[in-house]
């Protein structure tokens, strides 16, 4: 689960998220949508712990971000835009290596099914350094779901993934989900997720413009006819009063 109160980033002088509050249950599917300079991977990057918030408060994967970072990181797997993949290593050891440090039981047959899931199976003695922008993707994400993470944090993933790519992309995060996982998918093209996602934060400017369900955020704009609509609709004229209702329901539903 994911339960985050008033999260605020400052970088020097700029506010790079301003109070955003949002909860989900395993199970959930968020797409994180917003244009560039949103905010949408200062909040990834702050859920994971790779950088500090500097105000309000997280509890990720049952984790307080502030206190329990290192459990938090057994629990969680996040996978940015650019994967830093390590260049002296194949994709076999790149498997082998997140098998060992997490301690996965088995991990050589985990990862041999999702080699084969991605079609990297016959590139697993290849280094990093040989594979194209969408395989280096796809291996960072079967690293990530090797160990079977409780949360799932996946910045812009569908970058440098050809449309068969991305179809199994998004069907791997619909059985991560079932399987109980929460999930955030960021993105700046809603139709590209609109399928696999349960509720939508939509960020703007650093600030939460709706957050809800998708019948939720199309509820908000009656008239209006697309999801992608309402998106923009959210952006430009936030429905305040839903928005916040909807966040307050599902704080109370993971309190």
């Amino acid at each position: 689960m994911i339960k985050v109160q008033g999260l605020r980033k400052i970088y020097d002088r700029h506010l790079a998220v301003d109070g955003v509050s949002f909860a989900l249950q395993p199970g959930q599917v968020c797409g994180l949508v917003g244009p560039n300079g949103a905010g949408k991977t200062t909040v990834m990057r702050c859920l994971a712990g790779l950088i500090p918030p500097s105000d309000g408060s997280l509890r990720v994967a049952g984790c307080d971000q502030k206190t329990d970072l290192i459990e938090l990181k057994r629990r969680l797997a996040y996978v940015p835009d650019d994967p830093p993949l390590f260049d002296d290593l194949t994709v076999g050891q790149h498997l082998e290596m997140i098998g060992r440090l997490y301690q996965v039981n088995d991990f050589r047959a985990q990862a041999t099914r999702l080699l084969s899931q991605f079609q990297l199976l016959d590139k697993v003695d290849a280094g990093a350094t040989t594979l194209s922008r969408g395989m280096r993707q796809k291996l960072a994400v079967c690293c990530a779901y090797l160990f079977n993470p409780a949360v799932l944090l996946l910045d812009e993933p569908m970058t440098g993934l050809d449309p068969p790519g991305i179809r199994e992309l998004l069907a791997s995060v619909r059985q991560r989900a079932e399987a109980g996982a929460t999930v955030m998918i960021s993105s700046h093209l809603l139709p590209m997720i609109e399928g696999v996602c349960t509720h939508y934060l939509v960020m703007k400017q650093g600030e939460a413009k709706f957050f809800g369900t998708a019948d939720d955020l199309r509820s908000a704009y009656p008239g209006i006819g697309s999801l992608e609509d309402a998106y923009f609709a959210a952006i430009e004229n936030p429905a305040v009063g839903l928005a916040v209702d909807a966040e307050v329901a599902m704080m109370e539903g993971v309190a």
